[in-house]
């Protein structure tokens, strides 16, 4: 394949013959033990650990799918055929993930490979999206377009995908392994919540370095990572993260799942012990082999298209003429849109948010319009964020209220990026054999509730992150609100947490009080948010009017008298 801008997609990694070669093998190799497991020749836990290192997942229903979507980056084709599956292998939807994937429900067996092989001709997967191993790395959703960004972290994102991917000593691990990278000062990839979290910045010489954090995470023992080195220089990057993971493989503990994951061993250890078997690992490596030359880096980035950023020069004063003209259209700009390095562009969040939604479920015939929209508006690029959402990231911003105006006309442009609409919620009980309680009804809840779009501006920034159960794939833990389904005798309760945050202000929330029923549940968080309204200075935000006064005088709103 040609390596000449012009003919590459833009913004994701173009693959070549040997990608596709190996695609093609490891979905024939996938066909075939799918046909032993459907004639009985595999049992099912002998077929256990060969569909998860697939992507496929045996839940309450149905096999779920797992697809990957490399540090959140597609194109228009690719979405075009999600859209395929979901409307002939699913139930006609698709739902985003909080690590940047997209999931399909209601599988049947042995329509995977074909499904595989589809995603194969498309190049994608569902390689290492479950497992123990290193999952799907993810990243800053406004990459390589972002106003604050120092670095593009996509092309090192893609150097760790390829040498994560069946990675012959890191494919089993103790537990599953995440790796976040970023390029912003701004952290908008949960850095110091991942087994290792990466923050690029130039370094003397021009080249990456970066600041490593590990051990962080979520789930039944929420930690904030720590940092591990400063300024590591991009040709050890792979060295040391080898190192790191090696150090985890030996010493994390296997004999209890609750505290295999690395941010149990950094604690046992203490992250001085832990740092100098790290560097007493690549110390002793051969460093030669694992450099990152630059010749090397630069072959990576060939392989990315870059969009060609012509605009009018008065296409700024346009997109300020329409927002004057139309005060919908202005309120959501404030707040699904993103300041772009070039002046003339600017980058638009798409809500998967609908008003009393199912956060990040997406049908096959919205798939397909935000594919339309993709190559009319934005080159053609998509790019889908750990929060359940979608950003084209290079909409020309005298065309900015005619994407907004199909967007709105499709109930994908509710103004709630960032805002107490914007919920982040997994599956729950209504999917998941690994759940508590149903994290989608009261999502659904929540987001009716606080649909009225002045009223969501007017009470600014929040997030409220929902989770099935203390695995926390809601992140719960990372909200400015969490919600935590829990059992009580065969009955669905919700506890709350307060004061998380995965952004530079990185906090743990902390439990309220006791769990409560659904409906309760709902009516505390509207008390909750009133007494934050009468309580904040003007223009403090949520969390900020929760750390200055404490959990004491929210307490009481909560557990009110109905």
């Amino acid at each position: 394949m040609s390596t000449d801008t012009a003919t590459l997609p833009v913004g994701r990694y173009a693959y070549d013959e040997v990608d596709r070669t190996f695609l093609s093998q490891r979905v024939a190799q996938f066909r075939e033990q799918v046909g032993r497991r459907v004639a009985g020749d595999l049992t099912e836990d002998e077929f256990k650990p060969l569909r998860l290192m697939n992507g496929l997942y045996l839940q309450l229903h149905a096999y779920m799918l797992r697809v990957a979507v490399p540090y959140g980056m597609m194109g228009a084709d690719q979405m075009r055929e999600l859209a395929h599956i979901a409307r002939t292998y699913d139930r006609d939807y698709g739902h985003f993930t909080t690590r940047q994937n997209i999931q399909f429900n209601w599988i049947r067996l042995e329509d995977t490979p074909d499904i595989l092989n589809i995603l194969a001709d498309a190049e994608m997967h569902a390689i290492q999206t479950s497992g123990n191993c290193i999952r799907n790395v993810t990243s800053d959703q406004f990459a390589g377009a972002a106003r604050d960004e120092l670095l593009d972290p996509r092309i090192h994102a893609e150097i760790l995908r390829q040498w994560s991917t069946l990675h012959p000593e890191f494919s089993f691990l103790p537990r599953k392994f995440k790796i976040a990278i970023s390029g912003s000062p701004y952290d908008r990839v949960a850095a110091r919540f991942h087994d290792i979290g990466l923050v690029a910045h130039p370094g003397p010489d021009g080249r990456p370095v970066f600041d490593v954090f590990v051990g962080g995470g979520l789930g039944r023992t929420p930690i904030i990572g720590v940092k591990l080195r400063d300024n590591l220089p991009e040709e050890d990057l792979l060295a040391y993260l080898e190192a790191v993971v090696r150090v985890y493989n030996a010493y994390g503990r296997r004999d209890n799942m609750y505290k295999a994951r690395i941010k149990i061993l950094v604690q046992a250890l203490g992250v001085e012990q832990f740092r100098e078997k790290v560097d007493a690992e690549f110390a002793q490596m051969n460093r030669a082999d694992y450099r990152l030359d630059p010749a090397i880096v630069e072959g990576i980035r060939a392989r990315f298209g870059i969009p060609a950023l012509d605009v009018p020069t008065d296409a700024a004063q346009t997109l300020e003429a329409d927002r004057k003209a139309d005060a919908r259209f202005d309120r959501w700009v404030r707040t699904n849109t993103h300041a772009h390095r070039h002046e003339g562009f600017i980058s638009a969040v798409v809500s998967i948010k609908p008003d009393g939604g199912i956060p990040g479920d997406v049908t096959a015939d919205q798939m397909d319009l935000i594919a339309a929209l993709a190559d009319e508006f934005s080159f053609g690029e998509i790019r889908v964020t750990h929060m359940q959402n979608v950003v084209l990231g290079h909409v020309r911003k005298d065309r900015l209220r005619d994407l907004w105006l199909r967007l709105d006309g499709a109930g994908l442009g509710p103004p709630n990026i960032g805002l107490v609409g914007d919920i982040i919620a997994c599956p729950g009980l209504d999917y998941c054999a690994l759940a508590n309680a149903r994290s989608i009804p009261i999502a659904q809840k929540l987001s009716a509730r606080f649909a009225n779009p002045e009223l969501q501006e007017n009470i600014g920034a929040l997030r409220i992150n929902i989770s099935g159960c203390i695995n926390a794939c809601g992140h719960h833990h990372a909200g400015h609100i969490g919600i935590l389904g829990v059992d009580k005798r065969g009955e669905e309760f919700f506890q709350l947490t307060l004061g998380g945050s995965a952004e530079n202000d990185v906090a743990i929330g902390q439990i309220i009080g006791p769990a409560l029923p659904e409906d309760e549940t709902v009516e505390s968080i509207a008390r909750l948010i009133d007494t934050y309204l009468v309580l904040r200075n003007e223009g403090e935000a949520f969390i900020d009017t929760y750390r200055r006064l404490g959990a004491a005088s929210f307490k009481d709103a909560v557990y009110a008298p109905a």
